[in-house]
């Protein structure tokens, strides 16, 4: 009997350590030790704007809010969009953000997110948005305005389907001129923005007129885009290379 019962004990004892640690390491907006020693900074607390603002130099929480440790807009259809940006910028980095569509959503991640001198506030987007529902995924050339595309510029070389109402993970890694967009832990865009087939690119997009050159600047905040529609966010973390 004394032997079955430290049996018991010892399962219920090891399901439970087992347990806190994965609450530990899987915890939401939080880095952990080994995230730390490695160079990850947070840019979403789960809490508060902290680090964020707006290029209008109006607050968030005029459009977005934080439920749950999600960062959502308000409502959809706002009449007026408010981007916000992260307060530091990035030259070489490795950026993860957790985010989950809802029916028909538009939105994006930008990086090297600057004002130009000629083109206003721009920066590269990583395309979020639902391929089967929202209109603007059928335009472009030859899908460069789809999911985890290089907004009007670039389509993916491989897809990944992704399920809206689920979370997903975009990641983005710049270092120098090379650039991959992943999805899902899946590389599925790599350019260099010193290439001729990104010029190609640049010349045949909207961003065309821009100066200096549109994706040519090596610094910028990182972006997320009020579109008008409900896109939840979450761990977004980023790491200096």
């Amino acid at each position: 009997m004394t032997i079955q019962v430290n049996l018991f004990l010892s399962c219920v004892l090891a399901s439970f350590f087992s347990i806190s640690s994965l609450g530990v390491y899987a915890q939401d907006n939080a880095l952990t030790t080994q995230e730390k020693a490695d160079g990850w900074q947070l840019l979403f607390n789960g809490k508060d704007f902290e680090g964020w603002t707006s290029t209008k130099g109006t607050s968030p929480d005029v459009s977005w809010k934080i439920e749950n440790g999600q960062l959502s807009l308000k409502g959809a259809g706002g009449k007026q969009h408010l981007d916000i940006i992260s307060a530091a910028e990035y030259s070489d980095f490795d950026l993860r953000v957790d985010f989950k569509l809802t029916e028909g959503a538009n939105s994006g991640i930008k990086y090297f997110f600057t004002r130009y001198s000629e083109g206003g506030w721009l920066g590269m987007e990583y395309q979020l948005i639902d391929n089967d529902r929202h209109p603007d995924a059928k335009l472009g050339r030859d899908g460069n305005r789809q999911l985890s595309a290089l907004y009007d510029m670039l389509a993916v070389k491989k897809k990944v389907p992704v399920k809206v109402g689920e979370w997903n993970q975009a990641r983005v890694v710049a270092k120098g001129s090379q650039v991959s967009h992943y999805l899902n832990g899946q590389e599925v865009l790599r350019y260099d923005r010193k290439s001729p087939a990104f010029e190609k690119a640049r010349q045949l997009s909207k961003f065309k007129e821009a100066k200096p050159a549109f994706g040519s600047v090596n610094k910028g905040h990182i972006l997320l885009q009020d579109h008008g529609d409900i896109v939840y966010f979450k761990n977004v973390k980023i790491k200096a290379l």
